[in-house]
């Protein structure tokens, strides 16, 4: 057990990544809330009005390919960028119980096997992404309270109310809960999205507003993290971020003007 404390708020949590063993396999909390947000996602997804004109069958098999996909991308993406220490330690490649995923990994393996799979079963990718793309964020905001019991993806010390404190390697430090922020906005997109998927006035609108907005949020919140991966002596994430905020949102403007135009 692990004693997490948010001083500001007057909370103090007593946390196990576990969540219950099976045997001698245990089976990690940051699993179950992986699992859980992808089949709320799921069942929102099988209930939304706004199919765009896509059997549920056919984004069922694209949903469950893409969480596949995104798994592996997700957890090849964080291993490269990592790579001498797995190069090192082999055998800890696979072991993704104990985290250590990527989500731009996740993001970009989804958009590849989803416009492979759209070629395939002959339909706009666009549709498609505007149908998924809030629940991705909404996975996203479930997914990030199993970083909440690995005790990862926090920030720097910081004394804002919403501090976190924990043990570390170097003692006791109150530091941002980048996690909760991350959840919280993801949250919020996941809204917004849903809102926007309604009133949709041209393909893509969703899918693009949801780089605008993340891109947004994580080129931000990248910049309090602790645990950032790198590319020399820049933090790929938030480079990554950035670039798609601002590429995404002269598309969106662009796509705009167009609809407004027709």
């Amino acid at each position: 057990m692990n004693l997490v404390r948010f001083p500001g708020l007057g909370l103090e949590f007593n946390i196990s990544r576990i969540a219950f063993k099976i045997g001698n396999i245990a089976i990690y909390k940051y699993s179950i809330l992986i699992v859980l947000g992808i089949v709320v996602g799921l069942i929102l997804a099988r209930f939304s009005k706004e199919k765009f004109g896509i059997n549920f069958d056919t984004v069922l098999e694209g949903f469950i390919g893409g969480i596949i996909f995104g798994v592996i991308g997700a957890r090849v993406y964080y291993v490269l960028f990592r790579l001498p220490y797995y190069l090192s330690n082999p055998s800890q490649i696979l072991k993704l119980r104990d985290g250590g995923i990527a989500i731009y990994g996740g993001i970009i393996s989804i958009i590849i096997f989803l416009l492979i799979y759209c070629k395939i079963k002959k339909i706009n990718f666009l549709d498609l992404a505007d149908y998924l793309v809030p629940y991705l964020a909404l996975g996203q905001s479930f997914g990030r309270w199993g970083n909440f019991f690995n005790i990862e993806a926090y920030g720097s010390a910081t004394r804002s109310i919403f501090r976190m404190g924990i043990e570390s390697s170097a003692g006791y430090i109150e530091v941002h809960p980048v996690f909760l922020y991350e959840s919280i906005c993801t949250l919020i997109i996941f809204v917004i999205l849903s809102i926007l998927k309604r009133k949709r006035k041209f393909k893509g609108q969703v899918f693009y507003m949801y780089f605008i907005l993340y891109g947004f949020v994580r080129m931000i919140l990248e910049g309090l993290r602790v645990d950032s991966l790198y590319l020399g002596i820049f933090r790929i994430s938030q480079i990554l971020s950035i670039v798609l905020f601002l590429g995404f949102l002269i598309v969106y403007v662009l796509k705009s003007k167009k609809a407004s135009k027709a």
